[in-house]
């Protein structure tokens, strides 16, 4: 068994399509109960985001730690530090404007990548609310994309 604290990046790359099955019912439970049930993970709240694929046009769901910032919410392409950026990172590059569904509250926001000095700002409010991305940030090489999502 992986300790998703310890795994390396390549075994992190390893368990992601077991990530994903866990996610599409992670959200459908999340939205139907209204993030009483599978609303938290390791004790940290999570939030459901609905956005549009960059290829396909078709709607995504995605759950992901909920970061409340100012009026909207942080959301950080960390996926446990692999080597490689989540899909939901290029659909919202293409495709900015999302609903984020936390607990009962629906709201519409658009996103936008943090610059790399936001980035230096935002990113201990992203660890504040989930400690373990200082984790997968040390994992990879990459430079885990953080991206400020503020009313519509």
């Amino acid at each position: 068994m992986i300790n998703l604290r310890t795994a390396t990046s390549e075994q992190m790359t390893k368990i992601v399509p077991f990530l994903k099955v866990f996610s599409r019912l992670n959200q459908r439970v999340y939205r139907w109960s209204g993030g009483r049930l599978l609303g938290k993970l390791d004790g940290h709240e999570i939030c459901v985001v609905t956005m549009t694929g960059a290829k396909s046009g078709q709607t995504r769901v995605v759950p992901l730690m909920y970061v409340p910032y100012r009026d909207g919410v942080i959301l950080v392409g960390s996926q446990g530090g692999t080597p490689k950026s989540p899909p939901w990172v290029h659909n919202l590059t293409a495709n900015p404007d999302i609903e984020v569904q936390h607990r009962s509250r629906t709201m519409r926001l658009r996103a936008r990548r943090a610059s790399a000095q936001e980035k230096q700002q935002v990113w201990p409010v992203c660890c504040q609310h989930y400690p373990d991305y200082e984790v997968y940030q040390q994992r990879t090489d990459r430079d885990i994309p953080v991206f400020i999502c503020e009313p519509r």
